[in-house]
């Protein structure tokens, strides 16, 4: 059985691979029609995927000192507490508040700058043909929703999807901060320029970001978490070539050789 759920697994994973590289998205016109199949998995191959978040959730949360249940507690805190902040104007703005979804104990947070309208409605991240394609992403490297951890940097939607004010920026870190103390992930991914100059504090463009990590403290005094600039999935939908593809997957293979996860044998770049 377990033999065969690992086939399944492969299987799946080269198809998610060959379907965000070689495109299963229909892009037309000016509106951004986009069509997405995504690739229903084996029941099997889900039940493992759970079985292996719980393994990995016991095994981080002992060498933490910090139960699953607890991180669970703080984070629905967090959660209450970013839900009555008005530190800012987009509190009283905002439909929802979009604070993050995805494993407590989670090695890989995912973090994008702002939500936008679908976000905003439902009050979870990347929903809309954003991400749709993150997920598609995240199931190319083998990994699921459900094991990593999904938010941004601002936690409701700027009115109109606006640039988000340095007093806002300003007015969220300490939720980010905070949620990245809770979860302790080893790596975190910048989803696009934005993202990533706002967590580094830099004023480069994602073009000389990428590709490498950097450090990045979520706090004075706080140990470094590795950091991955890339670009962000609309990005993509509106630049939706081979080459973009190419090196957003070779930022992802790159996060994986950093914790140690298998990486592809196949060579998803090749036509």
């Amino acid at each position: 059985m377990d033999q065969e759920i690992d086939i399944v697994k492969s299987i799946r994973q080269h198809l998610e691979i060959d379907s965000f590289l070689t495109g299963d998205f229909a892009v037309r016109g000016e509106g951004l029609v986009v069509e997405y199949m995504p690739q229903v998995p084996e029941q099997e191959a889900v039940s493992e995927n759970l079985e292996q978040v719980q393994i990995k959730d016991t095994q981080k949360n002992s060498d933490t000192h910090m139960t699953k249940k607890d991180a669970i507690t703080q984070l629905k805190e967090l959660s209450s507490e970013i839900e009555k902040c008005r530190d800012c104007e987009l509190g009283s703005s905002r439909v929802n508040a979009v604070v993050g979804e995805g494993s407590v104990s989670a090695r890989i947070v995912f973090v994008g700058e702002a939500p936008g309208a679908n976000e905003d409605k439902t009050g979870k991240p990347f929903v809309g043909r954003s991400g749709k394609l993150l997920t598609k992403i995240i199931e190319a490297m083998n990994l699921s929703r459900e094991e990593v951890y999904i938010c941004n940097t601002i936690k409701c939607r700027p009115p109109e999807n606006r640039d988000p004010k340095p007093a806002e920026k300003q007015a969220c870190r300490h939720f980010l901060a905070k949620q990245l103390e809770i979860i302790k992930p080893e790596v975190i991914v910048a989803l696009g320029s934005h993202a990533a100059k706002s967590l580094l504090e830099v004023d480069k463009p994602i073009g000389q970001l990428r590709g490498k990590f950097h450090d990045f403290y979520a706090q004075q005094g706080a140990e470094p978490i590795k950091l991955m600039p890339t670009y962000h999935p609309s990005y993509l939908l509106r630049n939706y070539n081979y080459n973009s593809r190419k090196r957003v997957w070779e930022d992802m293979q790159a996060v994986l050789n950093e914790l140690n996860l298998p990486v592809p044998t196949k060579n998803p770049t090749e036509k």
